[in-house]
């Protein structure tokens, strides 16, 4: 494995778990060239990884929007352009831990001659030279990657996802604090926003948390998250005196590095939470309908989640919509795990 291409595009969570792979690559082959296929805009979180050597970015949305207007054959102009830059990479082996159609025909795409996936299903499995199926303790945060990292004869040392957010980014998330006046370690992230409504807990339950986490830490609760999230992030803003909204104020390299100065975080199944787990911030993550990592590798780290009968419903809630997984968790609940998680060290 002299030239390795790791074929993860997306999501912001997954490739917050997936990062130890790389750092197990490298530990495996120091002199080998690791790249890195990956969306635009997510390609900030592995941009200062000091195991990755180059990042090639997959305009997934541009494709996406040209070939809504139509433009078939911009889309196959495209396609031929990004297969010519794969080819020029000369890689050995291409890695896919999506295991997708998508990720698949990119790693096809890439020409290399060793294509490896991760549990390939959709059809890619036919593009793989071969296929790792997936494995390991579901419990553990980051497991299948960790699996695929010992299946491959990978150092994996102890598999712990690792951020590095890089200068700029940090320089402008203590700018900022600074501005608020508030100091490193003096605040906790609340990261309340994803992608489905079943995972998110709910506003009454962010409200009640904030004079909780303020009266029994001594932090100031600070919201982040996405443009996207604005509204949901006002709503739950404007019945919480002192709680500072940041969200759709911040790229990802600054909320990352908003994340790794934190006193806290308590958060959903979401790339946010993940990352302060990432950074060893005291983290208190709430799962519901999702399956969670019980196993978080951290100390200081600890996972709410109910365990009802109808958890983990993924992607096919029965409940109507009441979602009570994540309504159920209470906000003295979480204030203290929140407690005993900063109590610990990492």
């Amino acid at each position: 494995m002299k030239r390795i291409l790791i074929i993860r595009t997306s999501a912001i969570g997954d490739v917050v778990f997936a990062s130890p792979f790389a750092a197990a690559l490298r530990r495996t082959y120091p002199e080998a060239h690791i790249a890195w296929l990956i969306e635009p805009g997510i390609d900030a979180l592995i941009a200062h990884d000091p195991a990755v050597d180059e990042r090639i970015l997959w305009p997934k949305s541009e494709w996406q929007t040209l070939w809504r207007e139509g433009r078939r054959l911009e889309v196959f102009r495209r396609v031929l352009a990004l297969r010519r830059r794969l080819h020029e990479g000369r890689f050995d082996v291409a890695i896919d831990l999506q295991g997708l159609m998508k990720s698949g025909f990119l790693t096809w795409l890439s020409g290399a001659k060793r294509r490896i996936g991760l549990g390939s299903r959709e059809g890619s499995q036919h593009l793989m030279t071969e296929v790792v199926p997936r494995g390991g303790d579901p419990a553990r945060i980051s497991s299948e990657y960790l699996h695929l990292a010992r299946q491959l004869g990978l150092d994996a040392g102890d598999f712990m996802a690792r951020l590095h957010p890089g200068k700029e980014a940090g320089d402008k998330a203590l700018a900022r604090l600074s501005a608020l006046g508030l100091a490193p370690g003096r605040y906790a992230v609340f990261a309340a926003f994803t992608t489905r409504p079943q995972k998110h807990w709910t506003v009454a339950g962010w409200q009640q948390l904030a004079p909780l986490v303020q009266e029994r830490t001594g932090l100031t609760p600070v919201l982040l998250g996405g443009p996207a999230d604005k509204a949901a992030a006002e709503e739950i803003a404007a019945g919480v005196p002192g709680l500072i909204n940041l969200v759709g104020q911040t790229g990802l390299s600054e909320a990352a590095a908003l994340v790794a100065h934190a006193g806290a975080l308590v958060g959903v199944d979401t790339g946010l939470t993940h990352m302060g787990i990432a950074f060893s911030v005291p983290t208190v993550a709430l799962f519901g309908s999702t399956c969670p990592y019980t196993v978080t590798g951290r100390a200081n780290a600890r996972v709410v989640w109910l365990g009802l009968p109808c958890s983990p419903c993924k992607r096919r809630p029965t409940c109507g919509g009441s979602f009570h997984c994540m309504g159920d968790i209470s906000a003295l609940r979480a204030v203290s795990e929140l407690s005993q998680a900063m109590e610990k060290k990492p």
